[in-house]
């Protein structure tokens, strides 16, 4: 009976470790892990029935066309996930997120269009993931920045048309990547790629076949070709534009900056308004061709060719303005804060309110002056003569605004 009762014992402690569905064939390795081999069965749906110690589960070769959040329920222990050559095309939020143990995920060969990409946050012991031959057509950002494990990356052979910069960032472990078959569009919004390229120790597989798409003028060319000269970066410098002779107004004083940007792709002009009150930003022009203003924000005028007018310049409009030259490349701003000063000698009331100017002091500001983007931290005040109310001689109001002179001052680290 002793020996019957051992053998009982026995089948009761292994029974639970080798629980396998009718369709897989379980067994222990030599190393202890328990294999779950679901391979070439025809199968549809991710099978029940398997053991929560199941460490190598190979699924490859089926129909499975959807991916459930608790497809992987039953396998929480997982470390290698086989799932290639399926026809998954739907994958829930949530499917991959408790696998935390794992180690490597094949999904190569299947129809994913769209991934969770917020499950592999909680796989920060990732190191194999090959997501080859599906139909990706883009990634985010940081799909892939908790995956500090991560040393072979496998992307070739989907629909990526272009790779925000930074994908790879944060990825210390990563030796091997591939990204080759892509129907690249070599704007200048993959010319990160290439620098990036010429940077790293990380081997990139069959990198002559990175090739572009489009444009026309490079296509059949490799991504590590795109020439430097056809994308360079924002530069940008802002200018005061004004009227030096005494000038009769009768609306009041206007305000007119002028943004001069260069680049390749030429840069997109945004500015940025902070003042006392508000924040404001406008992403382009609000003054049509016709005179029209688009947007609601009609006090900031802006135009086409880079300028910026502010009618009826008034004390609440005092603070920064800041100019945005924006491509594919990158991004520059330069800014000048914006003072209005209310007494018959504005020298006074700049030296009053600002202490550091005493040293530097007036300097005159002409029309088209520059105003230096170098000077990071340093603040520029435009100090402006306030109109002197007079008599006309038929009895009315005109404002007399001197706009001759402006007063410069650099306070460092404002």
């Amino acid at each position: 009976m002793r020996p019957l009762f051992c053998c009982l014992g026995l089948a009761t402690l292994l029974g639970p470790c080798l629980a396998c569905p009718s369709t897989c064939f379980c067994s222990i390795k030599k190393n202890g892990r328990l294999l779950a081999e679901c391979a070439y069965k025809d199968l549809q749906v991710v099978p029940q029935g398997l053991s929560s110690n199941v460490t190598i589960l190979t699924l490859s070769a089926n129909r499975i066309s959807w991916l459930g959040q608790g497809s992987f329920a039953e396998v929480p222990e997982v470390q290698s996930l086989w799932l290639g050559y399926n026809q998954i095309g739907m994958v829930e939020p949530g499917a991959f997120a408790l696998l935390v143990h794992l180690k490597n995920l094949d999904l190569s060969h299947n129809k994913i269009i769209d991934f969770p990409w917020q499950d592999l946050r909680n796989l920060s012991g990732l190191q194999i993931l090959k997501m080859n031959n599906n139909r990706l057509a883009g990634l985010p950002r940081d799909a892939f920045h908790s995956l500090k494990d991560l040393r072979s990356l496998w992307l070739n052979d989907n629909e990526l048309t272009t790779l925000a910069e930074g994908t790879f960032d944060n990825l210390p472990s990563l030796s091997q990547l591939q990204i080759f078959n892509n129907p690249f569009n070599c704007s200048c919004k993959v010319f990160w790629l290439k620098k990036w390229t010429e940077n790293t120790s990380v081997s990139i597989t069959k990198g002559g076949s990175t090739l572009c798409v489009a444009p026309s003028r490079l296509k059949g060319r490799a991504v590590t070709d795109i020439p430097n000269h056809h994308c360079v970066a924002p530069s940008v410098q802002l200018t005061y534009l004004s009227n030096l002779d005494n000038t009769i107004m009768y609306d009041g004083l206007t305000l007119t900056l002028h943004c001069s940007v260069a680049g390749s792709p030429l840069p997109e002009i945004r500015w940025r308004i902070q003042t006392s009150g508000r924040r404001v930003e406008i992403n382009g022009p609000n003054v049509a061709r016709d005179g029209n203003v688009k947007q609601s924000q009609e006090h900031f005028l802006v135009f086409k060719n880079g300028t910026m007018a502010i009618p009826n310049f008034s004390k609440e409009d005092e603070g920064i303005y800041t100019c945005l030259a924006v491509n594919d490349v990158g991004m520059r701003d330069v800014s000048v804060n914006v003072a209005l000063a209310g007494s018959e000698n504005p020298a006074e009331d700049l030296l009053r309110d600002d202490p550091q100017a005493s040293h530097l002091g007036g300097q005159s500001c002409y029309k088209g002056d520059e105003m230096d983007p170098a000077g990071i931290g340093e603040k520029l005040v435009i100090v402006y003569h306030m109109p002197r109310e007079t008599k006309s001689g038929a009895g009315g109001v005109v404002r007399h605004v001197h706009l001759g002179t402006l007063l410069l001052a650099l306070s460092i680290g404002l």
